[in-house]
């Protein structure tokens, strides 16, 4: 089918649109990146917008040999890829099962859970009940309470609905039970949702920060999130004692460091969109098909 002028022009305003859009969203993360590698003397003079004046990489030097970070930035890549098995297996076990209308109380299960995404605690009783479990300045404090999204649950279970019932009828017949139906004939068709969800919890664990600035004191610095950490340089980089607290001793490279380690902290996420992408908008859009 030939298209029509109205409708190539059309196209053409589209995609100058979503040009120009994509260029206002990279403006922040190019002047980030124009200040990480400029010197000092131009920040202050306030040359720097998009461009680097006076190329260095002392800032990135200086963040590269401070153990404190290079260890957070480890223990954080540990971390995310460790949430995000655990939140995948999670909302799997508590998805499939809900599929299934012959199991007692499946109403009653699935009206608790989505009452849990609509009302919750609060910050204080949480904070209580993490302290009677003792798990405050603890690893587990970051894993355990976020390990399942009931949103990504309710996208994993929709997507169970949408494979067809003739598929797990005829395993049924064959003798199958219902996790070699899991394994065998429901996984390998949630490639894309799986992927789509993966990103979802690998963002937000590598994001996250406020549960680890609630949750850990500075007892526990060693499994601080890189987060986490930025926010304190980022908040008291100026400060002589937490600078070296933090290990940052070289004089007037505050403003450039915050920028290198807001670039350190950013991009190792960014790298991961391009993988998944393609499942992205698959996974979201199949899911949402059956609810």
């Amino acid at each position: 089918m030939i298209k029509s002028k109205k409708t190539k022009a059309g196209d053409l305003i589209i995609a100058a649109i979503c040009f120009v859009l994509m260029f206002i969203c990279l403006l922040p993360m190019l002047n980030v990146l124009a200040r990480s590698l400029s010197s000092t003397d131009a920040l202050i003079r306030n040359e720097v917008l998009l461009w680097p004046k006076g190329w260095n990489l002392d800032a990135y030097t200086t963040v590269l040999k401070d153990a404190k970070y290079t260890r957070s930035l480890g223990w954080t890549a540990f971390l995310t890829v460790v949430c995000t098995v655990l939140s995948l297996t999670m909302t799997v076990m508590c998805a499939f099962p809900l599929i299934f209308d012959n199991l007692r109380g499946h109403k009653v299960i699935s009206g608790v859970i989505l009452f849990t995404m609509y009302f919750s605690a609060g910050t204080i009783p949480n904070y209580l009940l993490l302290k009677n479990l003792h798990m405050l300045d603890t690893a587990w404090v970051l894993i355990v309470p976020s390990c399942l999204s009931v949103y990504n649950m309710i996208i994993m279970r929709s997507f169970f609905y949408g494979v067809p019932d003739s598929l797990r009828e005829a395993a049924e017949i064959d003798g199958a039970g219902p996790i070699r139906m899991l394994v065998r004939i429901y996984l390998p068709l949630s490639t894309s949702v799986l992927a789509t969800l993966a990103l979802f919890y690998a963002v937000g664990r590598w994001n996250g920060f406020s549960d680890a600035l609630m949750y850990l004191t500075n007892k526990r610095s060693d499994i601080y999130p890189i987060q986490l950490l930025l926010y304190n340089i980022l908040q008291n980089s100026t400060s002589i004692e937490v600078g070296t607290q933090e290990g940052f001793f070289a004089p007037g490279l505050s403003e450039t460091l915050k920028m290198a380690t807001v670039m350190f902290a950013t991009v190792p996420i960014l790298i991961v969109y391009p993988w998944l992408q393609r499942y992205f908008v698959t996974g979201v859009t199949i899911g949402a098909v059956k609810g």
